[in-house]
């Protein structure tokens, strides 16, 4: 039974201010998923003391990464990652429309990886949008148009995941949820909130499956470890893939 999880980690910074990529890996190897999603890493950057924290992560996890720095001036990079030990390739990793009027936004980006799965290609594409309304409108109509889970390539079974900044009844949740089942939903059971991690009362992080996608659980997890780590908890989801017809 293969295992995604999806954490904003918040650069590896917990609510007790230290900076630990190796307490994310530890909240993240008690769930021993099979494939991981990551939004909010930094890589090389002087605020973080200049740690490759993608690259600890995946080697506490014992993965392969990939790694898209929606940000990249001079070594400083942040962004977002996937990490699997299962057989991968990297389809897409490009960043996302933005509002250029608007100085001072962080940039967005996402990243489409090919993951086998029982011998089976499955198509993940993580992403981390805005927090202006408009902004997500431009950012979710680029994710669910041709370059990304509109592509061809991005056939059934696909998973999208990742830091939306949206709540279930904004516009952005709306169009996702309309082209994808929400996993939290699928099960029948009471979605959670992901957000913040202390005292969760905002759904923002979230799983998006397509229908030979079959969720059989998911739980947002929150551990002892898990709420100080970050300022998001992370969002796990056991599936299976339907039977090819």
């Amino acid at each position: 039974m293969p295992r995604i999880l999806t954490y904003n980690v918040h650069r590896c910074r917990g609510a007790d201010g230290r900076l630990s990529p190796a307490r994310i890996a530890r909240v993240i190897a008690e769930h021993a998923p099979d494939i991981v999603a990551l939004q909010e890493v930094d890589v090389g950057r002087r605020r973080s003391g200049g740690v490759d924290q993608a690259g600890e992560i995946a080697r506490e996890l014992d993965m392969q990464l990939h790694f898209h720095p929606a940000y990249h001036v001079m070594e400083e990079r942040y962004g977002d990652a996937i990490l699997t030990a299962n057989p991968s390739r990297i389809v897409r990793a490009a960043n996302l429309p933005g509002l250029e009027h608007y100085p001072g936004l962080e940039a967005r980006g996402a990243l489409w990886a090919e993951v086998e799965i029982g011998g089976r290609p499955l198509q993940i594409v993580n992403a981390h949008i805005g927090l202006l309304a408009y902004e997500r409108k431009l950012q979710v109509q680029a994710l669910l148009g041709p370059d990304w889970t509109g592509h061809p390539d991005c056939r059934d079974p696909t998973i999208l995941i990742g830091d939306f900044n949206a709540v279930p009844r904004s516009r952005a949740y709306a169009r996702m949820a309309a082209r994808f089942r929400d996993a939290q939903r699928a099960t029948g059971s009471v979605p959670r909130p992901t957000f913040p991690a202390r005292l969760p009362v905002i759904r923002i992080d979230h799983i998006f499956v397509s229908p030979a996608v079959r969720v059989l659980r998911t739980e947002v997890v929150r551990s002892t470890l898990a709420r100080v780590a970050s300022d998001h908890l992370p969002l796990l989801m056991d599936f299976a893939l339907a039977e090819e017809e």
